[in-house]
């Protein structure tokens, strides 16, 4: 097992090019790490990597010896996690995906609280507004606010509805006019929610009626937190989830706009990669997630 461990700091150094960047990923020291690599150095006899003051790179025995031992110490891995997952012990890497102000606002309480019960378990957050792909990307699990999947590659698991509401602030409305219907949205400037941040349409439905307004002429970006501090500044109306704008509301430093008219239902969504069976990390985490967001913090 201390071979084991050596290789493993090796291979931590060899990819991040940094011995304090490794005993970070390793929760070690940066003096147990080179010692760990000095070690297997010893004892294969040669020098694995080049250390300099500016950076680590690998010798030409350690490039060699880096290829051979990467792919077995994941296989090794695996086989670890796959064992305690077979116990029913969630374990491993988990590599999640969200978008910025979800994240922001529910991740925190949701990975402290799910270390709790799975300590085994190492988690890794990206937070992107950008729709990501999650075999390209090595994603295990994303999670999106979006319209309904269509996509038939990917494995998909809706959670709940996510609620949109058209806002404008009151120094707004008093400056450029009251808003009764959706046909005088196209006399205001509408910002635009967009992954590009180029443009967004609005498609509002009321007792079967429907309209649409094409927002994104004035501004535009890929962040529902960017856009409501526009918002508050004045800058024209913006279709926001609730959560986003929930204290601004209650704050009145935003008002609704058009509450009767209904914007396309968005939902809160999980998805991976097309996998045979979850992994019990994912599946685990997934079930958290969603008592998380249904039970204790509805969107």
């Amino acid at each position: 097992m201390q071979e084991l461990s050596q290789i493993r700091a090796f291979i931590a150094v060899a990819e991040l090019h940094s011995f304090v960047a490794a005993a970070r990923l390793l929760s070690m020291t940066a003096p147990s790490v080179t010692r760990a690599v000095s070690a297997l150095e010893d004892r294969l006899g040669v020098q694995l990597l080049l250390r300099t003051t500016r950076q680590v790179s690998l010798t030409s025995a350690g490039a060699i010896y880096a290829a051979r031992v990467k792919p077995l110490l994941a296989e090794f891995e695996k086989a670890a996690e796959e064992v305690r997952e077979e116990q029913g012990e969630a374990a491993g890497l988990l590599r999640i995906n969200a978008p910025m102000s979800l994240g922001l606002q529910i991740l925190p309480d949701v990975a402290s609280g799910f270390r709790v019960e799975h300590p085994d378990t190492t988690l890794s957050f990206s937070l992107t507004d950008r729709f990501v792909d999650v075999v390209s990307d090595k994603i295990d699990l994303a999670i999106r606010i979006s319209q309904a999947p269509k996509d038939k590659s990917t494995i998909w698991r809706k959670i709940c509805r996510v609620r949109r509401v058209l806002v404008a602030s009151p120094g707004y409305l008093a400056a450029f006019g009251s808003i009764a219907t959706p046909e005088d949205l196209h006399g205001h400037a509408c910002l635009a929610y967009d992954e590009e941040a180029v443009s967004e349409t609005w498609e509002l439905s009321n007792a079967g009626r429907s309209h649409k307004v094409r927002a994104g002429q004035a501004l535009a970006g890929n962040n529902g937190d960017l856009l409501a501090r526009l918002v508050e500044n004045g800058e024209g109306v913006a279709l926001l989830p609730l959560f986003i704008v929930e204290p601004a509301l209650s704050e009145k430093r935003l008002q609704q706009v058009l509450p009767e008219w209904e914007p396309t239902p968005l939902w809160l969504t999980l998805y991976y990669p097309p996998y045979e069976k979850l992994p019990l990390r994912v599946k685990k985490f997934s079930d958290f997630f969603e008592n998380y967001v249904t039970r204790i913090r509805a969107l």
